[in-house]
């Protein structure tokens, strides 16, 4: 079986805008190109392939994703470049030329093993269901995650920053509200720290299944939490089904350029008092967070920063 590979033309600034619209569309796997400078580990943990030639940053990036042989390519390419023309109205978009080739067939879904191993978030050990816990290790609080094609192994800082903040918020029996909850592995620790109950929202169908894998493997019982797919920013019904006013923290681990319209939204959700964690945010990108945040109405507790990554934290004083 062979795989049609499509590469699109664009910018390093609307480069994340491009994979988040691609996966909207339904794509579950793409590949960037740039010359950002990375480490290894970082190209290796977050499948980017840089573009071998040296030197600094043009502003230039591709970005490609697969399709199989017998989709319909041409209602895919045509949305993509609708949803692409959206984009432009906001933000540089480059070229927008893609570029069409074919591929042999890859196990994209455990191709990522490779690079997952199990490692600690302070006291936290998190370990992939193929390892087995070091000796060393033992006695650790033991989180078991097998993401699958779901974002949130926990490695990436963004994920990190917001666990620690979990854990400093979360009071016993507190509701928490995981938008964007890809693996589970927030709601899940959450419910590890004391939390009472979880629910998780995600756009991607994937999410739910690994939820719902991780949740089991980890011995926490159904009745303590619920997932679904759905835009909370957009569709009423899933703002209705998640309840207004409801959650005592509201975690979201998701994009700027999303957050910035999903923080009303999220707001709404919160009870007086209740704690907002976001991160997903690079640094350039934190003062539009915060300025979010406020316009919103909700207080900011706390800047948080690993490598390039910032997590903010606010609470909704009425």
């Amino acid at each position: 079986m062979k795989w049609n590979k499509f590469r699109l033309k664009t910018t390093t600034e609307a480069e994340e805008i491009v994979c988040s619209m691609l996966m909207d569309l339904g794509i579950q796997g793409v590949e960037i190109e740039d010359r950002i400078p990375m480490t290894q580990a970082e190209k290796e943990q977050m499948f980017v392939d840089i573009l071998p030639e040296s030197g600094v940053d043009d502003g230039t990036a591709y970005v490609s994703f697969y399709l199989e042989e017998e989709e319909d390519k041409e209602s895919v390419l045509s949305k993509v470049r609708e949803e692409l023309e959206q984009i432009r109205a906001y933000t540089d978009a480059g070229e927008g030329t893609i570029e069409e080739s074919q591929t042999e067939d890859v196990d994209w879904v455990n191709n990522w093993k490779q690079y997952f191993h199990q490692f600690c978030v302070d006291d936290i050990l998190i370990i992939p269901s193929w390892e087995e816990v070091k000796p060393e290790d033992e006695g650790k609080l033991t989180i078991h995650i097998d993401p699958g094609t779901a974002f949130g192994t926990g490695m990436h800082e963004t994920t990190q920053l917001c666990i620690r903040q979990i854990r400093k918020y979360v009071k016993p029996d507190d509701r928490i509200l995981d938008i964007g909850c890809g693996s589970g592995i927030l709601g899940m620790l959450a419910l590890k720290f004391g939390a009472g109950y979880s629910v998780g929202t995600d756009l991607d169908p994937c999410a739910i299944d690994a939820t719902h894998e991780n949740m089991e493997v980890n011995g926490i019982d159904r009745s303590r939490y619920e997932v679904m797919t759905g835009n909370i920013i957009s569709e009423e019904e899933v703002q209705e089904k998640v309840g207004r006013s409801a959650y005592d923290i509201v975690a979201a681990n998701i994009l700027a350029e999303v957050l910035v319209p999903l923080t009303p939204v999220a707001a709404e959700c919160l009870k007086p008092g209740g704690i907002y964690i976001t991160s997903g945010i690079i640094e350039e990108k934190e003062p539009v967070v915060v300025e979010a945040v406020k316009k919103a109405g909700l207080e900011v507790l706390e800047v948080n920063h690993q490598g390039e990554w910032v997590s903010v934290t606010a609470r909704k004083n009425q």
